[in-house]
């Protein structure tokens, strides 16, 4: 027999998890966060009801399968409910496909990799409820396991994007946070395709507690995210939130032109006093190719804008769903709404 409980409000917790190829790694989640689950219904103030919202990114393995075993289960502590995507549509549409389902009043997104610890839950939701945060988020202290360059490259990211915009991204900062309703809906209404997780949390602000935590391994599988795809994300994260990049276009193209006003006149004068004009095909070819390449390093960051214009003027869904289901709910729980 439960407990009696004297708390006047238990909110309900909606935790989304973006799937992609993590067959290996779902059971093991699904494992760990109903051990947490339990430790979160022996608090206090327990939540109403847990719910976890899957949401497959056009996997091609047995991710969705996996998945509609989990959701046929009558014994697991919450309720689970599932998004298919009709093919790979990217991590940031997963993400956004899963906030718009939830209906918890306080929401948590994590990786189903266990990177994201689950066992940190229960000190977030407490933290949360006590009023005096909107969201607990969570940053890695070290990144112990990472390649060397990969870790220099990140460390300097975040130092870029810090300066050149105004979006407060902390170093180290993980997708994997709890946050109240009223931040949910305020990442929500930014319907921007060109999503930038990280950026849009610090856009929207609000009042965030960032809980430090030592890098974990994933506990199967593969990472799906190389380096190349990493920097690519990165100068979405820059376009996204920041237009200094057309600034320093702007003033290469200044410099440039000084320069060769410098450089004209540099000419008149020799020839005037010298009688002999500046020549030589070596420095020529040099200067040609010099200013011919700012021009074309100029004219690629205003093509990275326009291109992010065009697909944003579409109106294209950030997302497409072939299926949705949920499973039945936790014995003895209530539904999400009061």
């Amino acid at each position: 027999m439960e407990k009696e409980r004297s708390a006047p409000w238990s909110p309900a917790v909606s935790v989304v998890v973006p799937c992609y190829n993590e067959e290996e790694s779902l059971p093991i989640f699904a494992r760990e966060l109903a051990r947490v689950t339990e430790q979160l219904m022996e608090l206090d103030t327990p939540p109403r009801l847990i719910e976890l919202i899957l949401v497959d990114d056009g996997s091609k393995d047995r991710t969705l399968e996996v998945i509609h075993d989990l959701a046929a289960r009558d014994d697991l502590p919450y309720q689970v409910r599932w998004t298919s995507f009709s093919r790979n549509f990217g991590k940031e549409p997963a993400l956004y496909a899963g906030l718009e389902a939830t209906r918890g009043d306080f929401v948590a997104t994590m990786d189903a990799d266990m990177q994201d610890p689950p066992s940190l839950l229960p000190q977030m939701y407490a933290d949360l409820l006590t009023g005096q945060w909107d969201s607990i988020a969570t940053r890695r202290v070290d990144r112990v396991g990472e390649p060397p360059v990969r870790s220099a490259f990140a460390r300097l990211f975040y130092r870029i994007i810090n300066r050149i915009s105004d979006a407060d991204i902390v170093d180290g900062a993980r997708d994997f946070r709890l946050m109240t309703r009223p931040v949910v809906d305020a990442v929500l209404a930014m319907g921007e395709r060109n999503r930038f997780t990280k950026g849009i949390y610090g856009w929207v602000g609000f009042r965030t507690k960032w809980l430090p935590y030592e890098n974990v391994d994933r506990a199967a599988g593969e990472t799906k995210w190389s380096f190349l795809k990493l920097a690519v994300y990165a100068l979405d994260g820059v376009a996204a939130f920041s237009t200094t990049p057309l600034a320093i276009a702007s003033v290469l193209g200044v410099l440039f032109c000084l320069l060769a006003l410098v450089l004209t006149v540099v000419v008149v004068v020799r020839a005037i006093l010298f009688g002999d004009p500046v020549a030589g095909w070596p420095s020529l070819m040099t200067a040609i190719l010099l200013v011919g390449g700012a021009q074309l390093l100029c004219l690629g960051v205003i093509g990275q804008y326009l291109a992010k214009t065009y697909v944003e003027t579409k109106h294209r869904p950030i997302y497409l769903a072939r299926e949705q289901g949920e499973g039945p709910l936790p014995r003895g729980r209530k539904n999400v709404r009061p």
